[in-house]
């Protein structure tokens, strides 16, 4: 029997599914839009989105698939949902904060995480962060919690130096 995913995130969209779909994909390795569907007749009372128009977009992140909904203005994003990428190196960091934030919403950026242009949240991490936290050192692990609150975009190397005074 195939591997199928239980779970899938669905972002809803005004009516940028699409361009969030490609916008995604496109910071992403292993991504890909799977499949776009569209709006026919039925319903249209109650979605009032014209026939031929983009309703969902099936893609996947890096294998993790996700489904982008044009679902109207009706509901908007917000901090209480976020995705966490985890990082191996500062490159990575800066990589993926530089792409996803491009656009986005500059105030919304504390602690490695940050609003994309899309209003979704993100929280960029490096794993050493995770590591440091929960070093068995209290002291070291706390000294690295108060830098890290200090930061916008975790800087692995301010981390590391705070960890060591």
């Amino acid at each position: 029997m195939p591997n199928i995913q239980l779970i899938a995130p669905c972002l809803w969209f005004d009516d940028q599914a699409e361009e969030a779909a490609e916008f995604y994909t496109a910071i992403f390795s292993n991504s890909q839009i799977v499949n776009i569907t569209r709006y026919g007749e039925a319903g249209h009372e109650m979605h009032g989105k014209p026939a031929g128009t983009v309703m969902t977009v099936a893609f996947e992140l890096n294998g993790q698939p996700f489904i982008a909904l044009n679902g109207g203005p009706a509901f908007k994003f917000n901090e209480a949902i976020s995705f966490q990428v985890i990082c191996q190196t500062q490159e990575e960091v800066d990589n993926y904060w530089e792409k996803l934030s491009a656009g986005g919403d500059k105030t919304a950026q504390q602690c490695g995480w940050l609003k994309d242009r899309y209003g979704v949240s993100w929280q960029i991490i490096p794993n050493i962060l995770l590591e440091m936290l929960n070093d068995a050192d209290t002291t070291k692990s706390q000294r690295t919690m108060t830098a890290m609150l200090q930061m916008k975009k975790i800087d692995i190397s301010e981390l590391l130096q705070a960890s060591a005074e």
